[in-house]
């Protein structure tokens, strides 16, 4: 594939503004080198915020919000709409962007410009639909409802694994929703954001929608710290580590905004007597390779019941065999590198880890070297036996690294599923519907999302996606996550000619 063709495409050049007021550009911080973790290349370079940059883009954002909310909803779907027909015509270019600064599979590149695509679609109609409900007033001649207006300015914090669609979960409901976005990615992949913007600012200015409803601010955490802290910023949406998020809801809270989190996962596939292993094999093996194991919804752990345990594991250990590692551009391939060397060292202490606390290494890891290799940031996916208590297993290692161990009964499996601090995603495979239906009751899975045979990778848009515990508790994407970008607002009427108090009360004067 011709990168530099991609880079055309996209608008990209050898340096770009990463400080972006609709098409707009400035910043005058510090370069970031965007690396990619294919070949360990240097992209292009973007320049950073500095405070100044920030407050031009934050009274360009504030500005805008004022226009934007005189738009009718559906006006603003129409937008959101073309934003979507835009990406259909940029699909193939951004998902081999994505693919090559982040280092996933150019399917799954593909894969999350279709969710960008999907949501567009999603909130077109979600641009009709933001309802409120009319209730009886206890009081006769008067008339309740509620509405819902929009909040303001949403601060979206991306990481590196999903560089491009969480951003558009975040920011086409926002938008439909009458609030104005100002977007800080992630250091790792800021190209994406750059594309992004240049795709967004030909609909915008062919629709003369206000420059400041889409904002980009690249830069390190001084830039999450400056949008965490604002109180001109209602709604922070995070995506990243529980690390990250315990900070950015910590400075929100204390100006008491509101904060959308969507944080690590530590997520466990259930194999039951009863599953179907012609199903449990490829969303076990997709499950935690996919996206080299950098997914929040990536599978981490495998419980299986001790009268299968030892088929699985076989079954499991010959599927890793064929599992092909390199270029992410190259379609025959399965599996792409770590984000960067750091993420490999990560990888790497977590396997001896394993070791260190008695767990055994089945499918033997380790960092590839040679021809195609040259960035050191293409690792083997590993398998390890080990026991759901381990101080490794209960923590997210974000690399293609499965766990696997024993169970006895479905409650046992469960609650060794629940016995992590994280709890994004699960899954049970069975066809035993009384362990399927166990599982998704309240006595079940404590996670934002229960699967019954398929992996816990991936997500359709018309759910919401997040989860609960250390994982935030955050929802984006589909259902009624609109809400969370909107202030909700109760009205009453009164067309009578007298004032009747509530509860009955009597104010004579």
């Amino acid at each position: 594939m011709d990168i530099q063709k991609v880079l055309t495409d996209l608008g990209i050049k050898d340096t770009n503004a990463g400080v972006m007021i609709g098409g707009r550009t400035l910043g005058s911080g510090p370069h970031i080198d965007s690396i990619s973790p294919t070949d360990g290349k240097v992209i292009a370079r973007v320049t950073t915020a500095t405070s100044d940059d920030y407050e031009l883009v934050m009274d360009a954002a504030s500005k805008a919000f004022v226009e934007w909310g005189k738009w009718s909803a559906p006006e603003r779907g129409e937008v959101v709409r073309q934003f979507g027909d835009a990406l259909r015509e940029k699909k193939k270019s951004l998902g081999a962007l994505v693919s090559y600064e982040m280092g996933k599979s150019y399917q799954e590149g593909l894969g999350e410009v279709q969710e960008m695509i999907d949501i567009c679609d999603f909130a077109l109609g979600q641009s009709r639909m933001l309802y409120g409900l009319t209730m009886h007033s206890e009081r006769r001649n008067h008339r309740m409802y509620e509405q819902y207006h929009p909040l303001g300015i949403v601060g979206i914090i991306s990481a590196f694994n999903f560089p491009v669609a969480v951003w558009c979960w975040n920011t086409a409901l926002a938008w439909v929703s009458g609030d104005v976005c100002v977007w800080k990615p992630s250091e790792k992949a800021p190209l994406c954001a750059v594309a992004c913007q240049n795709i967004w600012v030909e609909v915008a200015e062919a629709n003369g929608v206000p420059e400041g409803i889409s904002c980009v601010v690249n830069g390190d955490y001084k830039v999450g710290e400056m949008l965490s802290r604002d109180k001109r910023v209602p709604l922070i949406s995070a995506t990243g580590s529980t690390r990250m998020g315990k900070i950015v809801a910590q400075a929100v809270a204390a100006r008491l905004g509101r904060s959308l989190l969507e944080l690590g996962g530590n997520n466990a596939l259930i194999i039951t007597p009863d599953a179907d292993l012609k199903v449990v094999v490829p969303a076990a093996v997709f499950g935690a390779v996919g996206t080299c194991g950098q997914r929040c919804t990536s599978t981490r752990r495998v419980i299986v019941h001790s009268s299968i345990y030892e088929k699985v594991k076989d079954q499991l250990t010959q599927a890793y065999k064929q599992v092909r590692i390199g270029d992410p551009l190259d379609e025959n391939n399965h599996v792409g590198p770590l984000i960067d060397t750091l993420a490999v060292e990560g990888y790497l202490a977590a396997l001896k880890a394993v070791e260190e606390q008695g767990g055994t290494v089945l499918v033997p890891g380790g960092v590839l070297e040679g021809e195609g290799y040259e960035s050191g940031c293409y690792v083997r996916p590993a398998i390890a036996e080990v026991n759901n208590e381990m101080q490794i297993v209960q923590h997210e290692t974000f690399a293609p690294i499965l766990y696997i161990m024993k169970y006895e009964t479905v409650e046992e499996a469960i609650a060794m599923q629940n016995g992590v601090v994280q709890g994004l995603s699960s899954a049970i495979m069975t066809n035993n519907l009384r362990e399927a239906e166990l599982f998704l009751s309240a006595a079940g899975s404590d996670c934002g999302i229960a699967n019954v045979n398929i992996g816990t990778s991936g997500a359709e848009i018309g759910g919401a996606f997040g989860g609960e515990k250390e994982t935030g508790g955050g929802r984006e994407s589909g259902s009624d996550a609109w809400k969370a970008y909107m202030r909700r607002q109760t009205n009453t009427i009164n067309y009578g000619e007298d004032l009747p108090l509530a509860q009955g009360i009597k104010f004579d004067l």
